[in-house]
């Protein structure tokens, strides 16, 4: 079974045949062996992180995108006297700030330049300067460029401040290690359909139990409580509200298949050679990163649209679409680009097509640039 289209998008990925087939089937939402693959998954997900229930760590699955888990974590776990600063260096930085700002919560900006990191001396100043700040965020891998923030450093400055401490890892979680306890971290937020290669339909909270504890009457949404969905998950195993059943199903196998290639760091790894032969080909055809080598992440990689009389993004999305390849435009407000990812179950073979087949829609194109610089 092969795909229709290729992914190279940051999310939803392209998934394996053998995570496809998993969602063939169908499954009671309290039926014991639909429990015992959520139990498995939550399980799971702490190891990822290399923590434990018994290290008072807990997992929480909440139907909806990776925005909803976010937006649960932000309105669950701020307490109504509480502020947020959210380190903010692209779009997703500015999504929690939207979120802040829908629900009323007092919040602060941190905001950084999008082709440059999140300094932890800077979140540690805005902290120490702001008493009323109760809870700091910051995007571990920026969505929008492929930038990777220091999540450990900044823990630790958020720790040294005695701060609580959320972080999106939406783009990160499954192919960059992450030691949740090493790093801090009160909430951790991911999703299904990232660099766990599973499908859309849930996302997920790794929690401090005892900052989850601490959300006791905070939260500001009914389906996006997340101590409430804890509770009930630990009370009977189910899903408050009706849960995604096929899409779990994926995900299990999904971590199966994490497994078997060799864990977080053989994915990272495969997804770094992906993105390397990606750049490499990308400079021989004349486009240039947005980023420098020493900020960009594995999972995706945004390139600026060249300043050619007849480059259209929306006409080379058009020509690689029509054969089977999808890219996603750009998300920033500074740099006209667009981002090409090399998550998902992809390989380099697959690169090497998407190579082939943009070389092709240029020529069609009549568009010849440089071999850009290294």
């Amino acid at each position: 079974m092969s795909p229709a289209r290729w992914l190279f998008t940051p999310g939803p990925l392209t998934t394996s045949p053998r995570v496809k087939r998993a969602m063939l089937r169908d499954v009671g939402s309290r039926d014991p062996e639909f429990l015992a693959v959520v139990e498995f998954i939550r399980e799971r997900l702490l190891e990822l992180v290399g923590s434990s229930r018994a290290r008072g760590f807990e997992a929480v699955p909440i139907q909806g995108s990776g925005t909803a888990a976010v937006e649960a974590a932000i309105a669950t776990a701020l307490p109504f006297a509480g502020k947020l600063l959210v380190a903010s260096n692209g779009a997703y930085g500015e999504r929690m700030l939207e979120i802040a700002r829908v629900h009323g919560i007092p919040h602060r900006a941190l905001r950084c330049a999008e082709d440059r990191a999140v300094a932890p001396e800077a979140v540690e100043d805005a902290l120490a300067r702001d008493p009323a700040i109760s809870h700091a965020a910051v995007v571990h891998c920026e969505t929008s460029t492929g930038l990777v923030n220091p999540i450990e450093a900044i823990g630790a400055a958020v720790r040294r401040q005695r701060r609580a401490y959320l972080v999106d890892s939406m783009s990160g979680f499954g192919a960059l290690p992450i030691d949740a306890e090493r790093a801090g971290i009160d909430f951790l937020i991911s999703s299904a359909n990232k660099c766990l290669q599973g499908v859309p339909g849930f996302a997920f909270a790794i929690c401090r139990r005892d900052a989850l504890l601490a959300c006791e009457g905070r939260a500001r949404s009914l389906s996006l409580d997340l101590l409430a969905q804890w509770r009930g998950l630990e009370r009977d195993g189910q899903f408050r509200f009706t849960p995604p059943t096929h899409a779990l199903l994926a995900f299990a196998e999904a971590l199966r298949e994490l497994e078997e290639e060799g864990g977080v760091i053989a994915r990272g790894a495969r997804y770094r050679r992906n993105q390397k032969l990606l750049v490499e080909g990308m400079a021989g055809l004349g486009f240039r990163t947005l980023l420098p080598a020493a900020l960009q992440g594995p999972i995706v990689t945004a390139f600026l649209c060249p300043a050619h009389p007849r480059f259209d993004f929306q006409e080379l999305y058009a020509g690689l679409a029509r054969r089977g390849y999808l890219i996603y435009p750009g998300a920033l407000a500074r740099a006209d680009c667009f981002r090409i990812g090399t998550a998902g179950d992809l390989c380099e073979a697959n690169i090497h097509g998407l190579l082939a087949t943009l070389r092709a829609v240029l020529d069609e194109q009549q568009i010849r640039l440089g071999a850009a610089p290294r």
